[in-house]
């Protein structure tokens, strides 16, 4: 392959990783990619610097967490490639903010008032909702315990407030909504070892879990004992919450307006660019490389 066509790869790829870094809003994708570029980086210094064996074993890392992520972001990657495909530049150039879930069809009012009328008569509940067009797949045995009962039925208070009543047999685990229906019921997911407090139920563990472990969602809880209402989002509780509260922030996942925002112009690209490099240069200038020097 000419070095030309290496070299114009290479700078590709760098950009597309340095784009990532900057414009990814969800914190485990951000901490991922921080972590492949410092692995990156430190497989480079020590190559530069002739540390055989150490260049060795980190550029297997590189090898094996490429691998990694690829397979934990198969589907992200499958709707890059097929964007690509189409020839969808535009697509392609859209960072997803929340899921289509419009808030004029009362679907939020929906279940801010179930969940408003659970907390009042401390009925525990565990609703997990999608942000992403990307489905959750509950068949996954690595975040999820159970899959759940398919409901696929249209989101209602009334609806909400029946299944997580103490002797319907589905009032165990949590429901999914996607868009405006209820996909499924008596979902149980796997409790992370990261998790653990003595001040916390169960309920409360599964969704800092599942949240943590799965991107776009957020997770709205019920306890049984106080009635507080909580939300979990990347593996963080935000509680005791008012009703109010809990949709001003579902507000946030699902506001009105448009769902996808487009990526910043070139100048606002330029910009974050331009600072994100000079702290780059500066950080690798205080290690006084040879090529950092201006001499």
């Amino acid at each position: 392959m000419p070095d030309w066509l290496l070299n114009i790869a290479d700078i590709a790829l760098t950009v597309l990783l340095i784009y990532a870094a900057i414009f990814t809003r969800d914190q485990p994708t951000l901490r991922v990619i921080r972590g492949f570029l410092v692995l990156i980086i430190a497989d480079k210094l020590a190559s530069y610097y002739q540390l055989k064996y150490l260049a060795a074993v980190l550029d297997q890392l590189v090898r094996i967490a490429a691998v990694a992520i690829a397979v934990a972001y198969q589907s992200q990657l499958r709707q890059l490639l097929e964007k690509l495909g189409q020839g969808n530049i535009k697509g392609l150039l859209k960072t997803v903010k929340s899921h289509s879930m419009d808030p004029e069809n009362e679907v939020l009012d929906r279940i801010v008032d179930a969940v408003k009328e659970l907390s009042r008569s401390r009925t525990g509940a565990l609703i997990l909702i999608e942000t992403s067009p990307t489905p959750i797949d509950t068949t996954d045995k690595k975040d999820f315990a159970q899959p759940g009962i398919p409901v696929y039925a249209e989101v209602s208070r009334e609806l909400i407030q029946a299944i997580f009543y103490d002797k319907n047999p589905l009032h165990d685990g949590s429901i999914l909504i996607r868009d405006s229906r209820i996909i499924a019921a008596k979902v149980f997911f796997k409790l992370s070892d990261k998790f653990t407090s003595r001040q916390l139920g169960s309920r409360h563990l599964a969704a800092r879990s599942i949240t943590e472990r799965i991107e776009y969602c957020v997770c709205v809880v019920v306890s049984e004992e106080t009635g507080s209402i909580s939300l979990a989002q990347g593996g963080e509780l935000n509680r005791p919450l008012t009703s109010s509260e809990l949709k001003d922030l579902l507000l946030e996942y699902f506001g009105s307006g448009d769902r996808e925002s487009v990526t910043p112009s070139l100048g606002d690209l330029g910009r974050q660019l331009k600072s994100q490099g000079e702290d780059l240069l500066k950080f690798l200038r205080q290690l006084n490389l040879p090529f950092t020097n201006k001499d």
